[in-house]
């Protein structure tokens, strides 16, 4: 029987604005209710950031306790995972929200070069984010900008650093990182079966790459991930209408390659989560 392929949303980020695409969710109201669409269409976790109303990114613990109760309510069982990306704070501020205890949370566990700047994650920081996980019971999504980072989650999960079981998620397509190659996500893919066989991998592209990046994940026998975060086009005329048509079209990816799309339930069985409370 081939595994269910878990579709992550990502439904705002840090970056797109409503100029950019008026259906961008900005306040924790439209967040909620992009995410319930989304969640109808097939997706089984919400990666999750929160800005100010005028759309500036924050780490604000408040906004993100406001999100994940709303969540909680409308999308019941939906995995939640919040995001500790470096866009939206600095230092500690970037784990202020772990003591929410999310299901999960991204964890990026190297440095590299982002469009206009540095994204930096220096390994105190990282230690300390992995650390603050642990305590919370929270599963952290490795966000693997570049083939160093694979390789050092997978070592720190062996040590033990990594709380529940490994998940890894390529992401490929960001400029000046790792560009949406295939030769290099295969070898993505065959580092994960050979070196942490029992791990489970997810792969976003960025851009126009996310439905190429979608498509490979998912004959590839990996999840995916997809949403105005990472993707604010349809196609190169037209804006994404939606995150749940950017969901449908992931889920229309699974049909093809004969892969069911997974519920909340089987994603959280797939990742060794804990049932919804």
């Amino acid at each position: 029987m081939t595994k269910p392929c878990i579709i992550c949303v990502a439904i705002t980020g840090s970056v797109p604005t409503k100029v950019d695409n008026p259906a961008v969710p900005i306040t924790v109201s439209e967040q909620i209710e992009s995410a319930h669409e989304a969640f109808e269409a097939g997706a089984s976790i919400a990666h999750c950031h929160v800005r100010l109303d005028d759309g500036t990114p924050c780490s604000d613990p408040e906004r993100f306790a406001h999100l994940k109760e709303g969540l909680q309510k409308h999308c019941p069982g939906m995995i939640i995972q919040f995001s500790t990306g470096g866009r939206s704070g600095a230092g500690s501020e970037r784990g202020g929200m772990l003591p929410l205890r999310p299901d999960m949370a991204s964890l990026s566990v190297g440095s590299n070069n982002f469009p206009t700047r540095v994204y930096e994650n220096p390994p105190e920081l990282i230690s300390w984010l992995s650390s603050e996980m642990r305590t919370y019971q929270v599963v952290p999504e490795i966000e693997a900008f570049d083939m160093s980072h694979i390789l050092h989650a997978i070592r720190m999960h062996e040590e033990g650093l990594l709380y529940g079981n490994l998940y890894v998620q390529f992401v490929m397509g960001v400029r000046n990182a790792m560009p949406a190659d295939k030769e290099v996500f295969d070898f993505y893919v065959k580092t994960m079966q050979e070196r942490a066989p029992d791990a489970e991998w997810c792969a976003a592209g960025i851009g126009p790459n996310q439905v190429v990046v979608n498509e490979w994940a998912i004959a590839a026998g990996g999840h995916t991930r997809t949403g105005l975060e990472d993707n604010i086009r349809w196609d190169k005329e037209t804006l994404a209408p939606s995150n749940a048509a950017l969901v449908r079209r992931a889920a229309g990816i699974c049909e093809k390659y004969d892969r069911a799309v997974a519920t909340h339930l089987q994603a959280r069985e797939i990742l060794g989560l804990v049932a919804a409370a």
